[in-house]
């Protein structure tokens, strides 16, 4: 039986030019419901779903964020349920004559005294973790290395009390594929930054099966991997290059398969060894290196939970830390507002190019932005991307965008930066830890119990109807701002001041509590072969 609110009738407005509204009561509202106003509901309304205000006729624009997020397909009358069935989707905006660095927000003040405990690592950069992460060159490996680390973690790790874990980068890539094909270069270096991530500490180790396409020396070319200290210099010279610690299993030297898992030990007990040595210390909040992101959407996500994260990337940005957000089909629709907050024109042009290039790669695939919706995202009140898009963006807070990444790259700026991504969670998640992300935040109202083994992540959920039935899983319930019980403002402090407390390793998330995590997934848009 579906749970009902008992509080009065209860419907948001987002701008005051929309002309629907979404019912916010638990178990939505029956026909012959009169609201606040005296608008009497002709037909029941679902929770998170649009009610027509006035009388729109066939072909009106229906506003919602104060932006057409469709046109009427038919006469819609006040009261009614509006759904996707009754609406045609905008075309996509146009990429071009888009304002560019045309908005100048108002600069806030700067965020200073708040720190948290975290590992510094010897390049400069800072994890909220201490791992020993084992790369793998290519999926054939991944049985071995596996159990490697169970093994690892039953005999090697009670040794080593200050290692938090070890994990696999493990994936689906690394031979049969068009290793020399232009966008091979876009899982390639996603692997390598993966293996960079400050979560690691900069201890590198790499497992080879040997007949690969993607060779270690191919995945970490001279050049590419930081200088840790003195103890990785080879004795050529103090300019030499790191060394790369790779186990290939091919070697003749391995005559067996427990030859080989106990190599993979010895090896890993180097690293384990270091890294047990290191301790947390107090480092400035600009240290934080944060992805934001959204899965599981429903119509309250741009209404509580990604306007608190929108609020807490801008604490973030006045702290001096990096800040992600992500998802070319979840913002395509909203462009114009990106280019116009960009620091530069330089910086709105690569914005640009970032989703020519999707809008290209959906259209080989027969596709466009249409596709993204999921049943769940509909069920949850989102008509299409467009509506879906002005919930997403203000993740991105207010402030000015200083950087863009393309999929892959690692990030090297303070800032808001638009990391483009697909919009996939898992392939997102593993994009924006790929960029240097040492803490993650994801928003979702039909509830997702993702997770990485590598980053921790905060979940925030849209409704109290999720926190409450998920009370394990959610970290921080973003619906009381719905509920009238606490502000945007009050729920983005919330989230901040839990950011440092999770970066400093005093709190863990729920996701770690239970040890949940999804898979790496990489973005392979070259052929497969």
């Amino acid at each position: 039986m579906t749970a009902t609110d008992v509080r009065p009738p209860h419907i948001i407005r987002m701008h005051a030019a929309d002309n629907v509204a979404i019912v916010a009561n638990v178990g939505g509202l029956e026909a012959g419901t009169v609201l606040e106003g005296g608008l009497t509901l002709l037909e029941r309304v679902p929770q998170a779903h649009k009610v027509a205000l006035v009388d729109l006729p066939e072909g009106a624009p229906v506003l919602r964020y104060g932006i057409a997020i469709g046109y009427a397909l038919r006469p819609i009358r006040a009261g009614s349920w509006v759904h996707e069935r009754l609406l045609r989707m905008p075309e996509a905006h146009t990429l071009e004559g888009l304002p560019k660095a045309s908005v100048r927000p108002q600069p806030l003040p700067p965020l200073e005294g708040y720190t948290f405990e975290g590992y510094r690592n010897p390049d400069g950069s800072v994890g909220t973790r201490n791992l020993l992460a084992i790369t793998e060159t290519v999926q054939c490996v991944a049985g071995v290395t596996q159990f490697a680390i169970e093994r690892i973690k039953a005999e090697l790790l009670p040794k080593y009390p200050n290692v938090d874990g070890v994990v696999a980068l493990e994936h689906s890539y690394g031979c049969g594929v068009a290793i020399d094909a232009p966008d091979a270069l876009v899982p390639i270096r996603t692997v390598r930054n993966l293996s960079l991530n400050p979560n690691f500490g900069g201890e590198l180790m790499v497992v080879s099966l040997g007949c690969e396409k993607l060779q270690p020396a191919r995945l970490m070319p001279p050049g590419s991997m930081p200088l840790v200290d003195e103890r990785v210099i080879a004795d050529v010279g103090a300019n030499a290059e790191p060394l790369l610690d790779v186990v290939v299993l091919q070697d003749e030297a391995h005559v067996g398969f427990m030859s080989m898992v106990e190599s993979i030990m010895r090896q890993a007990q180097v690293h384990l060894e270091r890294l047990n040595a290191r301790r947390r210390e107090t480092v400035p909040a600009s240290e934080l290196v944060v992805g934001v992101q959204c899965g599981g959407s429903d119509a309250f996500s741009g209404v509580t939970a990604n306007p608190a994260v929108g609020f807490c990337t801008d604490l973030l940005v006045r702290a001096g830390a990096s800040v992600m957000f992500s998802e070319v089909t979840e913002v395509r629709d909203g462009i114009d507002q990106l280019t116009a907050r960009a620091a530069s024109p330089e910086v709105a042009d690569a914005m640009i190019r970032e989703m020519a290039w999707y809008d290209a790669y959906l259209q080989r695939g027969g596709a466009d932005r249409s596709a993204n919706t999921t049943p769940g995202n509909k069920k949850g009140g989102l008509s299409n991307i467009v509506e879906k898009a002005m919930g997403s963006i203000v993740k991105s807070g207010s402030s000015t965008i200083s950087n863009v990444l393309a999929p892959g790259e690692k990030l090297r700026a303070k800032g808001l930066t638009y990391a483009a991504t697909p919009a996939s969670d898992f392939i997102c998640g593993t994009l924006q830890m790929a960029a240097g992300m040492n803490l993650h935040v994801f928003t979702t109202g039909r509830g997702t119990p993702y997770g990485l083994a590598a980053v921790p992540v905060i979940k925030v959920a849209t409704r109290s109807a999720l926190a409450q039935r998920w009370h394990d899983l959610m970290d921080i319930n973003a619906g009381q701002i719905a509920d009238g019980d606490a502000t945007i403002e009050q729920v983005g402090w919330e989230l901040f001041q839990l950011m440092l407390d999770v970066a400093s390793g005093r709190k863990k998330t729920w996701a770690e509590h239970w040890k949940l995590h999804n898979a790496l997934v990489l973005f392979n848009p070259a052929p497969v072969t």
